[in-house]
């Protein structure tokens, strides 16, 4: 499908007006990436290619500005999707974060989990070289590492606080978060939530978002607002570049793909805020059998309702456009 613009230039445009099945997928696809914001493990993007509206996705993102009326309609179920995502995210991950993190966790890592085989299909037909093979492992290591990093350098000392001041610093700073932030929508296997946690910031932005807090502290909103254009930035941008990737390199890409969502799968149990459950663990008493029992039971739920999903959805022969 092809769109000329007022300028002229033809340009590839993978998208078209959704019939009401196409529009609750986006809008439960928004739901997802609202929830990637706030809940660890979620990836939108690998949504996006189970329900087969990835490609047009990073379309709609990269042309917003110079195709915007088919693009808005396109990603305005996602949209809607997302604040509802976000608000629900919100308001229940903020009421059990602290105290049932753990099982959380495994909740979504299982969701995770069964969402691998809608990326590993990509991969059908694909030859393994030795670049695509390095490309893999390089992509597995990178969450982890990150987690890691985030453990060594902040420990859990901002995991349960939030800003107690605003220096111009911050406000610099919180511009590149949102942009890379911006990258775990786009690229499939990484997690939002893991981003801010390795950077030490989930904890302090999720505590700032309280009415109390945001009226007594206003400064806030400036970092609000610096993360949102940052993340706007490179949602626009890194759209266009991994468009351009997959179309000239999608097997080499989707090799690092996969990569990257092991790893995030697994960077999951290495965070700051987990590993301070880790440590409440070791100086506790009695070993928490029943919370990683439970944890188990929800990783399996997880596990099986979003391979049955994948599954479905793959078998349907759902097609990108």
């Amino acid at each position: 499908m092809k769109n000329k613009e007022n300028s002229g230039a033809v340009v590839d445009a993978p998208i078209k007006k959704h019939d009401l099945k196409q529009w609750i997928l986006a809008l439960i696809l928004g739901v997802f990436i609202g929830l990637a914001v706030i809940v660890p493990g979620v990836s939108g993007s690998t949504i996006a290619i189970i329900f087969g509206l990835y490609v047009g996705m990073l379309y709609a993102f990269g042309n917003i500005f110079n195709d915007f009326k088919r693009c808005f309609m396109f990603l305005l179920p996602i949209g809607i999707g997302v604040v509802i995502g976000f608000v629900a995210g919100f308001i229940v991950i903020q009421k059990v974060f602290g105290i049932y993190l753990f099982q959380i966790i495994c909740l979504f890592v299982g969701l995770m989990a069964g969402a691998v085989p809608a990326l590993t299909n990509e991969l059908k037909g694909a030859k393994a070289s030795p670049l695509r093979i390095v490309l893999m492992i390089v992509g597995v290591m990178i969450p982890i590492a990150i987690g890691v990093v985030s453990i060594v350098l902040t420990g859990d000392a901002e995991s349960s606080e939030t800003f107690t001041s605003f220096p111009v610093w911050r406000y610099i700073l919180y511009l590149p978060l949102g942009f890379i932030v911006s990258i775990t929508q786009i690229v499939p296997g990484l997690s939002a939530t893991a981003i801010l946690m390795a950077f030490g910031q989930f904890g302090p932005i999720l505590n700032s978002l309280h009415t109390d807090y945001i009226l007594a502290n206003p400064q806030v909103l400036g970092l609000y607002a610096a993360l949102g254009v940052g993340f706007i930035a490179g949602i626009v941008l890194i759209s266009r570049i991994f468009s351009a990737i997959l179309k000239k390199h999608k097997f080499t890409a989707f090799f690092m793909i996969v990569g990257l969502s092991l790893g995030s799968i697994a960077s999951m149990f290495i965070n700051t805020d987990v590993y301070e459950v880790y440590t409440a663990w070791g100086a506790a008493a009695k070993f928490p059998t029943t919370t990683v029992i439970v944890g188990a039971v929800l990783l399996a739920i997880g596990f099986v309702a979003s391979f049955a999903l994948t599954k479905y959805e793959l078998s349907g022969g759902k097609k990108e456009d």
